[in-house]
């Protein structure tokens, strides 16, 4: 095959038929080989390498495919097996665009000559025997390393072609009247693409991580909203977002679509994207479903393919195309881009039904179930950490090298500059070191485990950043995992929601202000806690203030959806419009000014509403997607959730009417934004000494009127000291009490008034940039409200 017919396959639909001439090359040669998983196409030969793990295997078969469904395959040739325990190939005539999966026999389902590919039981000794193997040739399997994957397993091409979901299963239950095991899924079965791209995805930012400002954001959210096609006419007026285009129909809710936002994002002063997962996934394919499933991305299929459903070309290899672009388009306006990335669990599932004999493999426990999964003494599959059908078994060397060289090839292809990590202490347990049966074991957490040092060892070798969620079902690790790693600060979070809805512990609160030193001092210092108040999972924060409780079983699109934190520290303002967006001012006043790297959740700048539903994991609705109109609006969730529809589905009126003719939350979001962007103060690596007028920056905590704090004490004053760096000092005025407080100011300063997140200010934007009035001696803040001196450095 021609380098030009290779790029001309590219462009083709994967659910469109191409001629198959693949040949074996040299297969005398492939027992000795040593050719990385995965594949790699060899343009200089016009050859293709194929190589899976599959130790157990007693019979490895690759299959080369015309299209992705429809069809059993063109061509197959038997694999040889090395002595690693991989099995290995080289095709002509297989290069970019090539549809490939593989079948695999085993001691379970040894090889018999009286097999066919329409299904068969030729050969079946049992679903699964003495040592845990599940072999079945006639379930067709996807390459675990494939870098596209044709279809998810609720492609609608699946039905409409004949199959359903149960074809994949395993076991004697019987599916149109033969036992499930004996079904061929040749015709539904996700395929591998052989994939070539060489777009450049441009220089990496590398900022320092203490820099960071991190938005949290779902790649179709962002832009699936009628809104979104006129973006740049509804930001007109929004001073700094001159550079903000519209959206085109055609690359809404698509990586695209997300890359057009990059200057959005740089106006408003963020550094950082971190998308939600992206990784091919198992998720309905339809916008409007009202049925729709995995909406988030937690279930990953493939961990080195980009997940088609983004992009506006699902063409053979545009998926990849597309997303380098996307990147590129961040960096090149200085934005880094982290990904959300699930190595806990697969969307294989666990045992249909509770039935040992029944699983629905496609990919990895196909292939080596023994080594990717951990299981009972029984062999059936356990969720224990992370209550989502299986569990990944990092204490093999297979599981570890797939989740570390998925990650070179995010960095190294994608140019990925971070990752944070979906319940990561599973990656910190040896399930292998234990019977499996002894709980109290299974659940211990290595902080030394291998795995989470080579990932420490990787990040500081190529500049990323990588980000732990720090707990699962079986553990609570926050302030545990080894030097070199970030984590989402849980603690961070409970902490401020508490004390900032008037009952939270005030030591606890004073703590994480100053960057949990307990927990991070001995990780790198306070750039490893990641601050958040919101995040996807749980409340955004117009609905932190705004609710007491979740309301997920109200009607489309607002719901419903299951499960959800019944945990969530939230406060609904006693109904108060203007105490709400106070309450909202003071949340992202003390994250920005807080030790450690903020985060927040896309939408968070300008007050977007779900309704309540603090779980919206199933939803792509266009209730959950970004209202960008409401960005601009004094009264936002008085618009309509459908402009389309205005009489149809409609927000719950959280904000109220703001003063002026704009939304005061967005123009405050950015400037207070700039504030930590210009001042070295808040973006340090180390922790303060608490010693005044020395070469650091120390937080002191005090009463309004300078005593010592007292436990129980609901206002307080804190002093950024700055001077020793050559910054300005600045007071911040806490008042979480019901009446007005009066705050002494510190002597021999001059100091002026910078923010203050009470109404009254909204007129003002709540934050004078360039210094509002200057204070002498008391500064009066009202109930439930935060302001912000600033030293002019000028003593009086």
């Amino acid at each position: 095959m021609r380098h030009d017919e290779c790029v001309h396959l590219e462009k083709v639909s994967c659910f469109t038929a191409v001629p198959v001439r693949a040949f074996a090359v040299r297969p005398d040669m492939w027992a000795e080989a040593d050719w990385s998983l995965g594949v790699l196409f060899r343009a200089f030969e016009q050859v293709t390498t194929f190589a899976v793990h599959a130790p157990a295997a007693t019979r490895v078969v690759l299959e080369i495919y015309a299209a992705a469904v429809g069809h059993l395959a063109s061509v197959d040739f038997p694999m040889a097996q090395g002595a690693d325990g991989v099995w290995r190939a080289k095709l002509g005539n297989a290069g970019p665009g090539t549809l490939y999966a593989f079948r695999c026999w085993g001691p379970n389902w040894p090889f018999d000559r009286a097999w066919t590919r329409h299904g068969s039981s030729a050969g079946f000794i049992a679903d699964v025997d003495a040592d845990g193997h599940r072999f079945n040739p006639n379930k067709v399997l996807f390459d675990p390393y494939a870098f596209e994957i044709t279809h998810n397993l609720m492609a609608p091409e699946i039905s409409l072609t004949g199959g359903s979901p149960s074809v994949f299963g395993t076991g004697g239950t019987l599916y149109r009247g033969r036992p499930q095991r004996e079904v061929d899924t040749g015709f539904w079965a996700p395929k591998g693409i052989v994939v070539v791209d060489y777009t450049p995805t441009g220089p990496r930012p590398r900022l320092p991580a203490e820099d960071a400002v991190i938005y949290e954001a779902h790649v179709g959210n962002l832009t699936r909203h009628p809104s979104a096609l006129t973006l740049a006419n509804i930001l007109a007026n929004e001073p700094g977002f001159d550079a903000v285009s519209n959206i085109p129909e055609r690359l809404q809710g698509t990586y695209a679509g997300a890359g057009l936002l990059a200057p959005y994002l740089k106006a408003l002063g963020v550094t950082t994207i971190e998308l939600l997962p992206v990784h091919e996934t198992n998720s309905s394919p339809r916008a409007k479903d009202r049925s729709s499933v995995n909406h988030w991305g937690y279930q990953t299929m493939g961990y080195f393919a980009p997940n088609r459903a983004y992009s506006s070309d699902r063409s053979r290899g545009d998926p990849t195309r597309e997303f380098k672009k996307m990147v590129r388009d961040f960096h090149e306006a200085g934005i880094e881009v982290y990904l959300d990335v699930v190595y806990n669990h697969t969307a294989e599932g666990g045992n249909w039904a509770g039935d040992r004999d029944a699983t629905g493999f496609t990919s990895l426990g196909g292939f080596a179930v023994n080594d990717y999964y951990v299981q009972t003494n029984d062999h059936m599959l356990i969720d224990g950490a992370t209550g989502s059908s299986n569990q990944l078994n990092h204490s093999s060397a297979a599981t570890q090298n797939l989740v570390l060289d998925s990650l070179a090839y995010w960095i190294d292809e994608f140019g990925v500059d971070g990752f944070r990590f979906d319940l990561a202490t599973v990656l910190g347990r040896t399930p292998n070191a234990f019977d499996r049966e002894h709980w109290d074991d299974q659940k211990k957490f290595f902080s030394t485990h291998p795995l989470l040092a080579a990932i420490a060892d990787m990040a500081e070798d190529r500049h990323v950043e990588i980000i732990a969620e720090a707990w699962d079902l079986w553990g609570y690790e926050v302030g545990n995992f080894p030097c070199g790693w970030g984590e989402w600060n849980g603690r961070y979070r409970d902490a401020v929601r508490g004390y900032l809805k008037g009952d939270g512990n005030v030591r606890d609160f004073m703590e994480m202000v100053n960057g949990d030193y307990h927990n991070f001092n001995d990780q790198g210092g306070p750039q490893r806690s990641i601050n958040f108040v919101t995040a996807h999972d749980g409340f955004c924060l117009m609905d932190l203030v705004s609710f007491i409780s979740p309301v997920n079983d109200q009607p489309w699109p607002f719901g419903p959806s299951d499960g959800g934190s019944s945990h969530n520290l939230a406060w609904d303002s006693g109904g108060h419009h203007p105490l709400r967006r106070t309450r909202l001012r003071n949340f992202l006043t003390i994250l920005m000014l807080s030790r450690g790297v903020p985060m927040f959740t896309s939408g968070d700048e300008y007050g977007r509403t779900q309704n309540g539903n603090n779980n919206p994991w199933s939803l792509n609705t266009i209730g959950m997607w970004n209202n960008w109109a409401q960005a601009v609006s004094p009264t936002p969730t008085r618009l309509p959730v459908d402009p389309e529809d205005p009489e149809g589905a409609a927000y719950y009126d959280v904000f109220g009417e703001a003063p002026g003719d704009h939304n005061p939350i967005l123009r405050f979001t950015r400037a207070l934004l700039r504030l930590r962007a210009e001042r070295r103060s808040l973006r340090q690596r180390a922790y303060g000494n608490q010693v005044l007028d020395d070469d650091d920056v120390s937080y002191f905590f005090a009463r309004p009127d300078g005593s010592p704090v007292q436990d129980g004490d609901r206002a307080l004053r804190l002093h950024i000291e700055s001077s020793g760096i050559g910054e300005p000092d600045l007071l911040v005025l806490i008042n979480q009490t019901p009446t007005a407080g009066l705050f002494q100011t510190i002597p021999d300063h001059r100091w002026i008034r910078l923010i203050d997140t009470a109404a009254w200010a909204e007129t003002e934007d709540n934050i004078w940039p360039d210094g509002g009035e200057v204070i002498a001696g008391n500064y009066a803040v009202r109930p439930w409200s935060i302001a912000v001196l600033v030293d002019t450095a000028e003593r009086a």
